[in-house]
């Protein structure tokens, strides 16, 4: 038997007309082999990925993969036909083949089969949507409590209220934030004043006296200064000094002033209870009018009405064109009157005593001085108040200044009777004198600093400090121009101070005066 078996082996390898059933396949058929098994097996993995992935995650990956299948097909052939050598070997691919990332893909994913892109979809668009639901909740109840606030202010503020600087205190780096500005965009908010008089002249035997007022500048530049028993006269415009007149025995000269709208007509008072007009330019007295019982401190002109103040606390109103000059007496102050001035439109005067006391007083009806009763009565002031001065550009504003128990600048408006604003000085104010160029007034001090101080209005903040004087500074007067401002002081000397000069590139052009000239012909008035 076991020939036959050999003879059959040797007939049926010897026979080449039957199908081969052993060795390895021929290449056509591994080719449809192939062709058949890989689309299924693509599809299939395709599946299992799309249900996997999220409809927002699932449109890049499925173009990826739909077309790294058309365009490597022959590439898998040729890799599976290499690889293929032995009939045995399967030839069934692994499904982590198939879903291979191709080479050039975008963005490298470690592991897309085992990712589920659904839950992490969803897990970061919930804590994106808590995120924005919970911030702007917390903002919104910051800007309600906020705008809640009932409160005056700002949103933005600080806790407490930023310490004030010390007086006097300079902020050296200001210069430098200056110089770092554009030249040409840098407003010009500040101008130079000197720290020291434009020119000092001698005033020996000034009475040292608080109560008295020694000096008047007239709207024609003329200075008149009283020097104990006699007054001078000082023309800025040439430097002339003349004698005006010398009183008799021990009387003194207690006031001076002038009259109004220019004229040479000057008003004097004296201890001895009088006052007395004089002609400047004849150097001669024209009439001497009384109504005191005591020395005439304080004067003050409104158009032909001279008003005087004295010892014994009584206002008269002189009517220099009649011969009865006395038109009105009133009772004002139970003590001295040192302070009286009338307001620049002729409605108020105002009137300080040593009672400390401020008095407002209304104009009588179509006359030109005032009614009987005051119209306001202001005892905020603790001393005599004595510096007085209408703000020559508002009207309706006066400032008044106490002594040295008050020590304070009280800014008042007389049409509403309100105090606008208060400063503490921190020493005696003697005078004081408002600026017609600026918004700014002057005023002269005693101890301790005898200096002169100007302050901006209505803040009453320093602008500067004129320091020289040696004593206290009693007196205070203003240049016709409104430039010059002249102190007289108990160290017995004049001081002028060029503080409130005008800048020349924005000077106006001179303009005829408004003021009228001296509303007084002496010679056909006075009686």
């Amino acid at each position: 038997m076991a020939q036959f078996n050999y003879r059959n082996e040797i007939i049926s390898l010897a026979t080449i007309d039957g199908p081969l059933t052993r060795g390895p396949p021929q290449r056509f058929a591994k080719k449809n082999t192939k062709e058949n098994i890989n689309p299924g097996l693509s599809i299939s993995s395709i599946n299992q990925s799309v249900q996997k992935l999220s409809v927002s995650g699932n449109q890049s990956y499925n173009n990826s993969v739909l077309s790294t299948n058309n365009k490597t097909p022959t590439r898998n052939d040729n890799k599976s036909k290499s690889k293929s050598k032995s009939p045995g070997r399967s030839t069934t691919p692994t499904p982590n083949k198939a879903a291979k990332t191709p080479n050039k893909a975008d963005r490298f994913i470690p592991s897309r089969s085992n990712s589920n892109y659904d839950l992490c979809h969803y897990m970061l668009n919930r804590e994106e949507d808590q995120v924005e639901e919970t911030a702007p909740s917390v903002a919104s109840e910051a800007i309600g409590r906020a705008l809640s606030d009932n409160e005056p202010g700002r949103m933005l503020q600080y806790t407490c209220k930023a310490p004030a600087a010390p007086e006097g205190y300079q902020n050296r780096l200001r210069v430098v934030y200056s110089q770092a500005k554009v030249p040409s965009t840098v407003k010009n908010t500040t101008r130079y004043i000197p720290q020291g008089p434009d020119r000092i002249l001698d005033a020996p035997d000034i009475l040292d006296d608080y109560y008295l007022n020694l000096v008047d500048w007239s709207a024609s530049n003329i200075l008149a200064v009283a020097l104990g028993n006699s007054v001078y006269l000082w023309n800025a415009g040439t430097g002339l000094i003349e004698q005006l007149l010398t009183l008799e025995g021990s009387e003194t000269v207690c006031s001076v002033s002038w009259v109004q709208g220019g004229g040479s007509h000057l008003a004097v008072g004296t201890s001895s209870a009088t006052v007395e007009m004089w002609d400047c330019e004849k150097i001669k007295r024209l009439r001497t009018m009384d109504g005191h019982t005591g020395r005439v401190g304080s004067l003050a002109w409104n158009l032909y009405v001279v008003s005087s103040g004295a010892r014994d606390g009584n206002i008269v109103h002189h009517d220099v064109r009649q011969r009865d000059h006395a038109v009105a007496t009133i009772s004002a102050h139970t003590q001295e009157i040192c302070g009286l001035k009338w307001s620049p439109d002729g409605k108020y005067l105002a009137s300080g005593g040593n009672d400390n006391l401020l008095n407002i007083w209304p104009i009588a009806q179509g006359q030109h001085y005032t009614q009987p009763q005051y119209l306001y009565s202001f005892n905020q002031h603790l001393a005599a108040v004595k510096g007085l001065a209408w703000c020559p550009w508002s009207s309706g504003i006066l400032a008044s200044g106490g002594g040295t128990a008050d020590r304070t600048i009280r800014i008042w408006n007389v049409n509403t009777g309100a105090n606008l604003n208060t400063v503490d000085t921190k020493s005696q104010v003697c005078s004081i004198v408002w600026s017609t160029h600026y918004k700014e007034l002057v005023s002269g001090h005693g101890y301790a600093h005898n200096q002169l101080v100007i302050w901006k209005y209505p803040t009453l903040t320093r602008v500067a400090e004129l320091s020289g004087h040696v004593a206290r500074v009693l007196h205070l007067a203003l240049s016709p121009d409104g430039t010059t401002v002249l102190s007289a002081g108990a160290d017995e000397t004049l001081r002028l101070w060029k503080c409130f000069m005008l800048d020349p590139t924005k000077k106006k052009e001179a303009t005829d005066s408004k003021a009228a000239k001296s509303l007084l012909n002496m010679n056909a008035l006075i009686r």
